[in-house]
């Protein structure tokens, strides 16, 4: 997902745009701790296996440290644990059934279809049920293809389990000693956010350093709200960081209006909030602020800033702890973790039914394809459908075509390695580098991690028949069949896959961006519901996070719903910058000011030095009052319009905005909104 909105040019060189979005890695550091986690569960259990001189036992452990692998993505350990449970359960379960099927292909392939629908609909419930469901369908098909001279059924499930708990124990083992670490550096990471977002000169920077700070506020919220700790010490650190986090949001609103101006903050400041992320990570004592505004001539968020940095770390009112019944706690976590327009309620719908259908319909195409391949163990063809035919784990094309360039990348790598035919040590630290590349790529790109699973998975099925030329052959020619199964029946030919479909998700964002300019300028005073306004500054850009989210999926795809996303980034630039415009009003009205209708442009506003803020032009001291009434009305039912029109698929109509100049910010920007919607054609992307 791009942090910046795709260059628009009307003539492009060079690869095309869903190409170069589909090859992007995500912005996200290299998770070299969750690699080394996986090399030891995935590769540990190879080497002791031949050791002892029975690698089909090591292999078979190995296969059941597996799951864990494939569904860890960091998060609060307690989090962390439930999910990686969740899908080690499933994926046991799928094994189990898979291997009750061994020797009887015809059966087999009916329950795996069957395991399709379910694993759809378990889906449906939310972003860890998902995993569940897809691991369970995953090691079902594992489980009826599975082979291996010597050992018996019974045999092969209690080693799966036995690997599975392996791989628990080594994902799990930081708990004991580093129980809060990843809530203390996702509540560090805003910190260090804000520090960049104050740090920036220009615009396209700016927006892009805005939509970092949105999604580590969004994860520090995510995690600190739902992570609960076992042992008072770690239920007081929780408690401390949720107040540290709730005490940056006036810091976060009083930058986010510098930004909108095109100011920066002095050096201490930024030097400031890097010591504060510091101390944050090491468990330290906050340092404390100490520098003060410059008199009448600092600017009202300058004056904000500094206003809001003197009360971080004041012990304030901290949240009670609360203790929960264990079946309120598990309702707590499953509702947690559902998906936007997702969750339980969508389990067994008409959206949910026709997902079902779609992987159903490639499942059983995938099975009678492996039925009748003239290549053995052809059940690699449904394997890949499972893994690729998951449309909330993003763009079906891009996925299937990034499945596709990392296998065959995957058999040139492995092939001079393992044609070779190695065993013993070198053949377990084979897998221990591929194993880590399955956890690098999966937090940077998909092609990553289908180049390291090939081979990875070809060492844990076939070890006793490396060396086959054939075997690589036959891995490439299955996985290249399921990838054009993916993309001719679940994708080119299934009704609606290629119609632009962004319209729903513009107009949700649009809805929250409306609801939070009328409770924001209704709260535009000192004494208001800060509160209320705060969750509905929070929600609105939540929402514009989840729809850069959903337009940086599409636009991997060549086709009109791809072209239509790439006209779309305007859309939600134009939302970003309304609401940081709500924020500003807010922001100046807390302080006793207005923007009036002759501010300076961002444009045109020179850099400062550091640590010298000058007045701003325009801005003229007035009663700390909201907005009109009127005013209010007008720009909710300009939103009103424009979701309205996102929604139906057509141009927004023109509604009168305000004139008043306190507002002429916001009013400028829902107008460029207008525009930008306005060009966006939602039938046909063009």
């Amino acid at each position: 997902m791009p942090a910046t909105p795709p260059a628009q040019t009307s003539r492009r060189r060079g690869p095309p745009l869903w190409l170069v979005q589909l090859l992007r890695r995500s912005p996200v550091p290299v998770p070299w701790a969750r690699a080394a986690r996986a090399a030891l569960a995935l590769a540990l259990p190879l080497a002791v296996g031949f050791t002892a001189d029975r690698p089909e036992y090591g292999v078979l452990v190995s296969i059941g440290a597996l799951p864990v692998v494939l569904a860890e993505h960091g998060g609060p350990y307690r989090q962390r644990a439930l999910r990686m449970a969740a899908a080690t359960a499933a994926a046991t379960a799928g094994y189990g059934v898979g291997l009750l099927t061994m020797g009887m292909p015809v059966l087999a392939a009916a329950v795996i279809v069957l395991l399709a629908v379910l694993s759809v609909h378990i889906s449906a419930a939310g972003e860890d049920a998902s995993i569940a469901g897809m691991l369970m369908l995953v090691f079902g098909v594992l489980g009826a293809g599975q082979y291996l001279e010597g050992v018996s059924g019974a045999a092969l499930f209690l080693l799966f389990v036995l690997g599975s708990a392996w791989g628990l124990a080594v994902t799990l083992a930081g708990w004991v000693v580093r129980g809060t670490d990843p809530e203390r550096a996702a509540v560090a990471q805003v910190f260090v956010e804000l520090a960049v977002l104050l740090s920036v000169t220009d615009e396209r920077t700016a927006r892009a350093a805005r939509h970092q700070l949105t999604v580590a506020m969004n994860t520090a919220y995510d995690q600190l709200l739902h992570a609960r700790a076992w042992v008072p010490a770690r239920d007081a650190t929780h408690r401390r960081l949720l107040t540290l986090l709730t005490q940056a949001t006036p810091v976060v609103e009083a930058a986010v209006a510098m930004v909108a101006r095109g100011r920066r903050a002095p050096r201490p400041v930024v030097d400031h909030l890097m010591d504060v992320a510091t101390a944050v990570l090491g468990d330290a004592e906050l340092p404390r602020f100490t520098q003060q505004t410059e008199g009448p001539s600092a600017s009202p968020a300058m004056s904000a800033l500094y206003s809001g940095l003197a009360r971080l770390g004041d012990p304030g009112e901290q949240p009670r702890p609360r203790p929960l019944s264990p079946w309120r706690w598990l309702w707590r976590w499953l509702r947690s973790s559902e998906r936007p327009g997702g969750g339980l309620g969508t389990i067994g719908d008409r959206a949910t039914w026709r997902a079902s259908a779609r992987l159903a319909l490639c499942m059983a195409i995938a099975e009678a394809l492996s039925l009748l391949m003239p290549l053995g163990h052809a059940h690699w063809i449904p394997l890949t459908v499972a893994l690729v035919l998951k449309p909330e784990l993003g763009s079906v094309f891009g996925r299937a075509v990034l499945r596709a360039i990392g296998t065959v990348a995957g058999v040139g790598l492995a092939a001079p390695l393992l044609l070779a035919y190695p065993h013993g040590l070198i053949l377990a630290a084979l897998a221990a580098i591929f194993a880590g590349g399955v956890a690098i790529g999966k937090a940077l790109n998909y092609g990553i991690l289908s180049a390291c699973m090939t081979p990875l998975i070809i060492i844990q099925l076939d070890v006793q028949n490396l060396g086959e030329p054939v075997l690589l052959a036959e891995r490439l020619t299955h996985t290249l069949l399921g990838c054009a199964v993916v993309l001719v029946f679940g994708y080119w030919l299934w009704p609606g896959s290629l119609r632009p479909g962004a319209g729903t998700t513009v107009a949700a964002s649009v809805e929250a961006v409306r609801d939070y300019i009328d409770v924001g300028l209704r709260n535009a005073r000192p004494d208001a519901d800060r509160v209320a306004r705060r969750r509905a500054r929070r929600q609105a850009y939540r929402a514009l996070a989840d729809l850069r989210a959903a337009l940086g999926q599409v636009l991997v795809e060549p086709s009109a719903a791809g072209r239509q996303a790439l006209l779309l980034w305007s859309v939600a630039v134009g939302l970003e910058r309304v609401a940081d415009a709500v924020t500003e009003v807010c922001v100046h009205a807390e302080q006793g000011s207005t923007v009036g209708a002759a501010a300076t442009p961002p444009e045109a506003v020179a850099s400062r030095e550091s640590g010298e803020e000058a007045g701003e032009a325009g801005e003229t001291p007035q009663a700390n009052v909201p907005p009109p009434e009127i005013d209010i009305a007008r720009l909710t039912w300009a939103m009103d319009e424009l979701a309205a029109a996102a929604r139906r698929g057509t141009r927004p109509e023109r509604v009168p905005l305000p004139e008043n100049p306190a507002l002429a910010g916001v009013s400028e920007r829902v107008e460029s909104v207008f525009e930008a919607l306005r060009g966006a054609d939602y039938r046909d992307g063009q």
